[in-house]
């Protein structure tokens, strides 16, 4: 059995091992593979492991062997699951593998623009502590978290995690979802959607990336929000409309982190990457050591689930 895994550098760029899929065939890892070469590489392939090499109807058409696809994150956009499944191909992801992760990069943002670290860091640094006439420096106000609200657009196990964290800063923590929610614990409760804009003095996106929920974060869904609200999303840059964005943090009117843009890498004109106001990591909220081991050790899972005839986490 020959696996071949397209693009294997974002989950282990080396310090995690593959051992477990060396040991179940014919095993050859490739860090990256542009279009041109997928079917070189993948021609006679039993098992194939995405991240983000597409793997479309037409190139599924010239892959005669594959009979599974792992895909190596949670969407699988980058496989077309009907023409695979109209060719008998297992497609699984793997959800669920770094809530914990991504959560810690929500507030790595919300911390970023209520105490200002890196600022005073740089500060302090070029002299400006040392210069000081008081002990201590502090270039502009700083923000305690206890008795502001965080609003959350999703509540999903991500948004679980993000609400917990917030509650152990003593936050009050607003919830809306397609469908209201009651069962919710103390300090959360659900909202209408245009509630949470006016009332959440930080908002955060944790939902999918649909035909509904595509660019809800515009000029008109900006325009509702506190003066100074602080928009974090780590979820999908599709959900944002960047350019009203941009034109909305260049004004003042609010502040925004981001680990997600509409195209990554992103083009050099993306405003959001000269935008004031904004904190911007590179996509990488899921990629502690941690959480990467996680996702590896349940697509392993998910292929020997698959070969023992009880595929887990399929989608196709």
């Amino acid at each position: 059995m020959k696996i071949v895994v397209l693009d294997g550098y974002t989950l282990n760029p080396g310090d995690l091992s593959w051992h477990g899929f060396e040991s179940l065939g014919d095993f050859h890892c490739f860090e990256r593979t542009a279009a041109p070469l997928v079917l070189e590489r993948a021609h006679d392939a039993d098992i194939i492991l995405t991240n983000k090499t597409e793997l479309n109807a037409d190139t599924l058409a010239m892959l005669p062997c594959v009979r599974y696809i792992g895909v190596l994150a949670t969407g699988t956009n980058v496989v077309d699951i009907n023409a695979a499944a109209a060719r008998g191909i297992v497609v699984t992801n793997v959800p669920g593998y770094g809530p914990d992760a991504v959560a810690q990069m929500v507030f790595a943002h919300i911390l970023h623009h209520t105490q200002k670290l890196a600022e005073h860091h740089q500060a302090v640094i070029a002299g400006g502590w040392s210069q000081s006439a008081d002990f201590c420096f502090t270039l502009s106000p700083l923000q305690s978290l206890k008795g502001k609200t965080l609003g959350l657009i999703g509540y999903g196990v991500i948004g679980r995690q993000v609400a917990s964290i917030a509650r152990a800063f003593q936050m009050q923590v607003l919830v809306s979802t397609p469908q209201p929610k009651t069962d919710l614990p103390t300090g959360v409760s659900w909202c209408e959607l245009s509630m949470l804009y006016q009332q959440a003095d930080i908002i955060s996106l944790h939902c999918p990336l649909t035909p509904e929920t595509d660019k809800m974060i515009n000029a008109a869904s900006l325009a509702k929000m506190k003066p100074n609200a602080l928009l974090i999303n780590t979820a999908r840059g599709g959900l944002v409309d960047e350019a009203a964005l941009a034109h909305t943090l260049n004004e003042g009117a609010i502040r925004a982190g981001v680990d997600v843009l509409s195209s990554e890498p992103p083009a050099v004109d993306n405003p959001l990457i000269t935008a004031s106001n904004i904190s911007i990591s590179p996509h990488n909220s899921w990629a502690t050591r941690e959480a990467r081991q996680n996702l590896m050790d349940i697509a392993l899972s998910n292929l020997t689930g698959y070969l023992s005839g009880k595929p887990i986490n399929r989608v196709s």
